[in-house]
């Protein structure tokens, strides 16, 4: 359970540091949005000014920090909104890259069971 818990949270990590470095530095052009409900969501997140650079930021937070192996306990409950954004966005606007956020949410509700003693505290009354 500790290896796959290793490679789990690296992988994710990994995912999370790609695309949010790719987009602070404009590495991956991106694709054309074919979906007009997609593109009218796209447009107003980019209007906002502000939640997709901090959504983003938060993908490269908890990236690093699930590579480094510390702080993954915080890192599991700033990316868990993301991840079920991700989820929602995909499978009602582009449901072509579901599989993708599937497993990155499957991931993350894996990392938050591997982790469970650590969020004990915070379900007791």
């Amino acid at each position: 359970m500790k290896i796959a818990t290793i490679i789990i949270r690296t992988l994710i990590g990994l995912l999370l540091l790609f695309t949010s470095l790719s987009y602070f530095f404009d590495l991956v052009p991106p694709e054309p949005i074919t979906n007009d409900s997609f593109k009218a969501f796209n447009v107003g997140l980019i209007a906002s000014s502000y939640l997709y650079p901090l959504a983003k930021s938060i993908e490269l937070i908890s990236g690093i920090a699930f590579v480094t192996g510390r702080y993954v306990t915080l890192a599991n409950i700033l990316i868990l909104p993301v991840t079920i954004n991700i989820l929602f966005i995909n499978y009602f606007m582009s449901p072509d890259q579901l599989p993708i956020a599937v497993l990155l949410f499957l991931a993350n509700i894996f990392l938050i069971y591997r982790y469970w003693n650590n969020y004990r505290s915070v379900f007791t009354a």
